[in-house]
């Protein structure tokens, strides 16, 4: 790997470990304790998305906190030490980051004919979502191009 520190790996790394953060607020204490990471308004509230929307926003944080959050911090990990292991954890990191909002962007879009489903701002999701899509997609992009020895 190449061993400068470019303004891509620095986005890529204070990116992750944010994301990091979010993820252990957001889904590991969502299926902890829901409500507490709707008060941090990192969950939708049960008469926004309904008891169905909650069970499967718990199930993404159980996922999220078994797979996608080890992954992510072996990656970063690795990606800070300069190892081959580093970019591949992160890539696979980073594919789950650009997958996962886009299939939170669809639920939304297709449930807004439900009748259990009030999301209030669509726009700030969209953007929010595609933000951190395009995120995993350039990460992936840029780990590619990285040179590894």
């Amino acid at each position: 790997m190449n061993n400068k520190r470019t303004s891509g790996f620095w986005f890529v790394m204070i990116s992750g470990i944010l994301i990091v953060v979010l993820l252990l607020l957001g889904q590991t204490m969502s299926f902890i304790n829901y409500e507490f990471t709707v008060s941090l308004g990192l969950q939708e509230p049960v008469d926004q998305i309904g008891k169905i929307g909650v069970a499967v926003n718990k199930a993404f944080g159980v996922g999220d906190t078994i797979i996608y959050i080890p992954l992510l911090i072996v990656g970063l990990i690795g990606l800070w030490h300069k190892k081959k292991w580093g970019i591949w954890s992160m890539v696979a990191a980073l594919g789950i980051t650009a997958y996962w909002p886009v299939v939170c962007l669809f639920i939304i879009f297709f449930s807004v004919s439900v009748p259990e489903v009030n999301f209030t701002d669509v726009y700030s999701y969209v953007v929010v979502l595609g933000f951190i899509t395009l995120y995993g997609l350039w990460g992936i992009w840029y780990l590619y191009k990285i040179k590894i020895n």
